[in-house]
């Protein structure tokens, strides 16, 4: 293996952006090796190192590293039937080494993220690094949005529970953009119907939750909002007025002057509202 000093990444801070690493070859030298080249990469933690696959595994059982560098030849356990034995439910990010490129067909159907041949330089070994830790993002990244999505699940069957118990939600759960905002009922101004989805707009914003129009309005509380249109819902608070349109039409004009249909289906509604406010 060819070695040079080669540019030193940054440090990094972040506990997050740390690649817990473990290495397996039967031969000391080339886990010497690789130990050196992964040792300039500060945001990486060599956590095992193991000579065999049966070794490997129990390793990568107990340490639940991120990525792996695995020699595929070893004696009594290659570097597959050592992942075999791992799962792949529990498989790391593996860059797998070897002097045989006959392996690397099989190397690559068992999703393998490289595949080093021996002898290799510094520069093919820094672009099988940094590949791995792309896949381990990756990987967090889909794992954090799979939480969220189970986080919003159950907060809102939960919110939903709270609502048959209480007669009405106190809390409106929404993944946005990665993040879950709990939005309380006075913070709404109105609700429109958008699709398959349900447009919140709150205090200038807007936010989109999978819901229907009738399940939302069962939700919330008759007292607080009013459903003024066959796609449109509207906190009680947030009126203003009404305004003739045409035809006899009127339109709801909310405080920050925003101007709603009110539809002929729903006048009964509003009319019922201005005589319990007269």
């Amino acid at each position: 293996m060819k070695t040079h000093p080669g540019p030193r990444p940054e440090p990094v801070t972040n506990g997050t952006s740390r690649y817990r690493t473990v290495i397996v070859d039967d031969e000391p030298a080339a886990r010497r090796g690789v130990r050196l080249l992964l040792e300039r990469d500060h945001a990486v933690d060599i956590v095992g190192e193991a000579s065999g696959g049966v070794e490997a595994a129990e390793l990568i059982r107990r340490e639940k590293p991120d990525l792996a560098f695995l020699d595929v030849q070893m004696p009594g356990c290659d570097g597959f039937e050592a992942l075999t034995q791992v799962g792949s439910a529990a498989a790391p990010a593996v860059v797998f080494v070897t002097a045989y490129d006959e392996h690397a067909l099989r190397a690559f159907e068992v999703n393998a993220i490289d595949y080093l041949l021996k002898p290799y330089d510094d520069a093919r070994f820094s672009a099988a690094l940094q590949r791995a830790k792309e896949e381990v993002r990756r990987r967090r990244s889909d794992t954090v949005n799979a939480r969220l999505v189970q986080l919003l699940d159950y907060l809102q069957q939960h919110g939903e529970q709270a609502a048959k118990d209480e007669s009405a939600a106190e809390r409106i759960l929404i993944k946005s953009s990665g993040e879950i905002f709990f939005l309380k009922p006075e913070e709404i101004d109105w609700i429109e119907a958008e699709g398959d989805y349900m447009k919140f707009h709150v205090n200038g914003r807007s936010h989109l939750m999978r819901e229907t129009m009738a399940r939302l309005e069962a939700r919330l509380d008759p007292t607080r909002f009013i459903r003024i249109h066959r796609s449109t819902i509207v906190n009680i608070d947030r009126l203003r007025k009404l305004s003739p349109s045409f035809a006899g039409e009127y339109a709801v004009v909310l405080h920050d002057g925003t101007k709603l249909k009110l539809s002929r289906g729903y006048h009964e509604r509003i009319a019922a509202l201005l005589k319990q406010a007269l």
